[in-house]
Formats: C-alpha cells, structure tokens, sequence
C-alpha cells in the first residue's frame, strides 16, 4: 500500500523500517525531509506495525514520502531487502525508525564525497548516542579517524573483520553495491549489515566523515536488545559466519594476506568462544562438539582444520574463565596439553583444577598478584 508518490528520478532513497516505533518515525523523517540536498525520497517501511504507523506517516505532506505497509509481517531482513528493491535513487540510505539524522547538511557532504570519488562504494560517519530526547556521548566505537578519510577497501576490511566499526544508520550505499554483490543474508539476523560493509570493502573504497551526523538511539527497544534477548547463541553464531564467509570471499580473489588475518580472527573467535561463559553480557559457550562440527562445515583443507584446532586448543589455556563445573575446562586443557606438551603453564594449571575448589583458588589469586603487578610497573612507567 503506497499512501503518497514521490519525484520520478530520485538521487537517493531512505529506507526507514518501522516496527513499534510510531512514537520516532516523525523524528527520523523529519530530519530527512530537513536535509539542505533535497533530491531524495523516503520509504517507510511500515513492517505491520500493530500501532499508529500509518497515521504518522499520512501526515507528512511532501510527495517524496512514501507509505510501504507489508501484510503480513516481513521481519527485519526481508523487510530492508523489500526496500532496496522498490528504491528508486542510485544511492541508498537505510536509517531505522528510532534513529534519525543530527544536522541538515549531512546529506549534502555524504553527496560530494560520493559524487567525487567513483570507486567508494559506502560511506559512514561517528554518531552521538540519544536517549530520553537527548543526547548522551559519542558512539567511540564507530570513530575511525579525526578527519575525514577515503579508505583502500581492503585496507579497511583488515579493522572491520576485528569487529564491525560502522554504525548502521549512518551508512550511504552506492545502490550498484547491492545490484552487484547482493542484499541482506536473511540466515544473518545480527549480523547482516558488518557482512555486507565487509563485503563492500572487499570490492570498493569507503569514505569516511569524521562529523558525527547522526544520532543513535538508545533504549530497550533497540534491534540489537530485542535479538540477543530471543537468541543469544545464534547471534554468536552470527559473528563466526561473516568471518568464514568473508574468508571465501577472499579466497575468491586470492588476497592471501587478507585470507590469514580472517583465519587469526576466527581462531580468536574460537578460543574465546571455548573459554568464555558470556558473550556480549548474556551466556553463551561453545561445546567442543561444535568446535568440531564448525571446522569440518567450513574447512575442506585437513591440514589448516588441524592448524586452527593446534591454535585454538593452545591459546584456550590461557583464556578460560572459570566456573564451578569443571568438567569442560578440564577436557581444554587436556587437549591443550596434548597439542602443546612443552608447555609447562598449561600442564600446572591442568593439575591445580584438578585439585578442586583449594587449586581454583590458588589459580585466581596467583592471577590477581599477576594484575597487581602490572598495575604498579604501568604506574612506574608513566612516572
């Protein structure tokens, strides 16, 4: 159902998905409709949000808004790639509902960036946190560089498979990026866009803005909440899958260097993963059967499958957060120890788990000495 038309040729289109978020949607909008570069449409894409949805966006009276109400509902993923394709601009810009942009001439710099330099394929900027209707803090972990920057693709997917640094709604596409290399993987409910910014990078330059130009909203809401809410472990999951995928990609190309940094991060994802009773503050572990079973799935080669397991099963000894079930920590280290039998460390803290609750303490207060320690040589050496 389209409730307004809009300009035949557009240069861009935003791409609003809008679930339970009404109560935002005139924010975000407006602060579209409000850009100094006027040659856009907006797209709402009302998900049959079961509340005033339609309301909201019949009272913007501009001909380049539109209506998109899906029946039934589409879900998140199906949802923006429905968008991408009734998007009309030759650049694409998906923002959600609950974000919005910070100033008017945010559209116009990301066009002279993108309008001057061919080969970018996306480009990002910084944004400041929103909460309650005002603005909290910078989001750091989205601030690249203090000026603006054209990155080498490539250069740039070395950061971005350490961990996504792109802030979803400030991302501008190149509408040739999707038509070529595709749209949201719809078995990557979390992960999707670091995907697809990684995949970009891999064949386009980036441009990156150093001005916070749009506002992040935080609340329990949020895509991110209500995803690790339903499913933590498949959106842990998630984190492993862009990486081997990218590392297929990048096999494709045959760039060797960028195919080993993959593999050091999967192996890090993997020992952690093995080692640790929580990922991104819920409880996630993976068992080693799965360990296992994700090498056999995505390693054909038997002699790098045995390379990461020898590293992940060495680096696990060191990494373990413990926990009053033994068991598990028990079988890392006996594995670690038969892929690294010289290692003294690993086989005396085999033997003081095995001594029970009295070798567990001995363990953590050897490792707060250990803290402390650095502690005071780091003080010592800013003196």
């Amino acid at each position: 159902m389209v409730a307004a038309m809009t300009s035949v040729n557009p240069k861009v289109t935003f791409i609003v998905p809008c679930y339970k978020l009404a109560h935002l949607l005139g924010e975000c909008v407006s602060s579209i409709l409000s850009q100094t570069y006027t040659d856009l449409e907006v797209l709402i894409m009302d998900d049959c949000s079961p509340d005033n949805t339609p309301e909201v966006a019949r009272s913007f009276h501009d001909p380049r808004v539109r209506h998109v109400r899906n029946e039934p509902n589409l879900k998140h993923l199906r949802n923006y790639n429905k968008g991408i394709g009734l998007a009309r601009g030759e650049y694409i810009w998906l923002i959600s509902a609950d974000d919005r942009l910070r100033v008017p001439h945010a559209l116009a710099r990301y066009m002279d960036v993108m309008v001057s330099h061919p080969r970018v394929g996306f480009a990002f900027c910084p944004g400041m946190g929103l909460r309650d209707g005002r603005e909290t803090e910078l989001v750091k972990w989205a601030v690249l560089d203090c000026a603006d920057t054209i990155f080498d693709g490539r250069k740039l997917l070395h950061r971005l498979i350490e961990s996504n640094c792109v802030l979803a709604p400030s991302g501008l596409v190149r509408r040739e990026c999707y038509e070529k290399l595709g749209d949201f993987p719809l078995d990557l409910p979390f992960a999707g866009d670091w995907y697809l910014w990684c995949l970009f990078a891999l064949h386009y330059d980036v441009a990156y803005l150093s001005e916070p130009m749009v506002n992040y909203r935080e609340h329990g809401q949020s895509m991110t909440d209500q995803l690790i809410a339903e499913n933590v472990v498949l959106l842990a999951k998630d984190d492993l899958a862009v990486r081997w995928r990218l590392k297929h990609k990048i096999d494709a190309i045959g760039d060797s260097s960028l195919a080993r940094h993959c593999i050091d991060h999967i192996v890090e994802y993997y020992t952690r993963s093995l080692s640790s009773k929580r990922w991104r503050g819920a409880r996630f572990r993976m068992s080693l059967a799965e360990f296992s079973q994700s090498l056999q799935e995505n390693v054909p080669q038997a002699v790098l499958r045995e390379e990461i397991r020898a590293r992940v099963l060495r680096g696990v000894g060191s990494e373990l957060y413990w926990d009053p079930d033994f068991a598990p920590d028990l079988e890392l280290y006996r594995l670690a120890i038969a892929h690294s039998p010289r290692n003294l460390k690993l086989r005396v803290k085999y033997l003081m788990l095995r001594a029970g609750a009295p070798g567990l303490a001995a363990m953590r207060a050897a490792s707060m000495c250990r803290a402390a320690l650095r502690r005071v040589l780091a003080r010592g050496q800013t003196t």
